[in-house]
């Protein structure tokens, strides 16, 4: 089936003109928009179907306050002020859940056994994971602020303690972007400087 080629429109508002935003306006984030962002961004390929992307969606005053305590100078300010932060976690374990995701072949085996494999396919998907949620976001009328500028370690402690084979991968802020919070836009090279054809 040959894919529809989204408008200007579209491509816009997912790409071209959407912006990584420090500061957000007074406007909530649903739980509903939230549970609608993961029905997006599931559909997301991952390698065998992996979805090794564990996500803790950070919206209370108690929650952004432990963020925030993770988060360096700079950042700390923007996930108490965001409506939401996201932690994209990755679970190293991943392989367990195969056998469903994955059930036409053992692919568990592949993995059983091999911490540096999981940890590698872990840390890829979840990655990709990440992408996807930022382009759903953006897709759904929401903007976003990727960031690293924390201890991973101590997310790690005050968010997935009781699941100590998931690791913090990036965070991200959500919600709807105050304008005058972003930068110039920064240089987007053309095709020739990063790319070449083999």
């Amino acid at each position: 089936m040959t894919q529809p080629r989204l408008d200007d429109a579209a491509l816009d508002a997912i790409f071209r003109t959407a912006r990584s935003y420090n500061g957000w306006l007074d406007q909530p984030v649903s739980d509903d928009e939230l549970r609608t962002l993961w029905e997006l961004m599931k559909w997301g390929p991952t390698s065998a179907n992996q979805m090794p992307a564990r996500i803790v969606w950070v919206r209370t005053p108690e929650g952004k306050e432990r963020l925030a305590a993770c988060c360096s100078a700079q950042n700390a300010p923007k996930v108490l002020a965001a409506p939401v932060t996201a932690i994209v976690g990755m679970d190293n374990d991943f392989h367990e859940q195969l056998p469903w995701l994955f059930p036409h072949t053992d692919a568990r085996a592949w993995f059983t056994g091999n911490a540096e494999l999981r940890a590698v396919s872990a840390f890829r998907n979840s990655t990709l994971q990440g992408a996807y949620l930022i382009i759903a976001a953006r897709a759904l009328g929401l903007d976003a602020g990727p960031m690293s500028g924390f201890d991973s370690g101590e997310v790690d402690k005050a968010f997935f303690a009781d699941s100590p084979a998931v690791k913090t991968n990036f965070i991200c802020t959500l919600g709807h972007g105050d304008p005058a919070s972003f930068h110039a836009r920064l240089p987007r090279p053309d095709f020739d400087v990063f790319n070449r054809l083999a």
